[in-house]
């Protein structure tokens, strides 16, 4: 297969968007967090708080690891990109591979925290 300088380049828009969408998430759950450490301060009776609690740091732990993975991908894909300006095209190839490699990481870690995120929605239905 041939490898231009463009190849690599394809994986940028989507490892942006995706990160956006990260970044979104750990807002999201930033908020959710400080809302359910008011609650927990005022109402330490709800059965419900330490699970939703420990569910929560789950979920920033795959977060945290999604942006990790995401962030790498972008990096090593830039490296791929310098290997095939210096013609260095064998290592180009292996790089760009451990790129997708870790982008498609960073997605499997990202579906793993959705379902955490609906099972954390059940978790809080189950008590209205």
């Amino acid at each position: 297969m041939d490898i231009t300088i463009n190849t690599p380049a394809l994986l940028f828009p989507a490892i942006s968007l995706v990160m956006l969408a990260y970044t979104n998430r750990f807002m999201a759950l930033s908020s959710v967090v400080r809302k359910l450490h008011d609650e927990y301060e005022a109402n330490r009776s709800n059965k419900n708080l330490p699970l939703q609690i420990r569910n929560l740091q789950f979920r920033i732990k795959l977060v945290r690891r999604m942006q990790f993975f995401g962030v790498t991908s972008f990096i090593v894909a830039l490296i791929s990109m310098y290997l095939i300006y210096v013609d260095n095209l064998q290592m180009a190839h292996i790089t760009f591979a451990t790129a997708m490699l870790l982008f498609a990481c960073s997605i499997v870690i990202s579906l793993i925290e959705i379902m955490k995120s609906t099972n954390e929605l059940e978790l809080a239905l189950s008590d209205m």
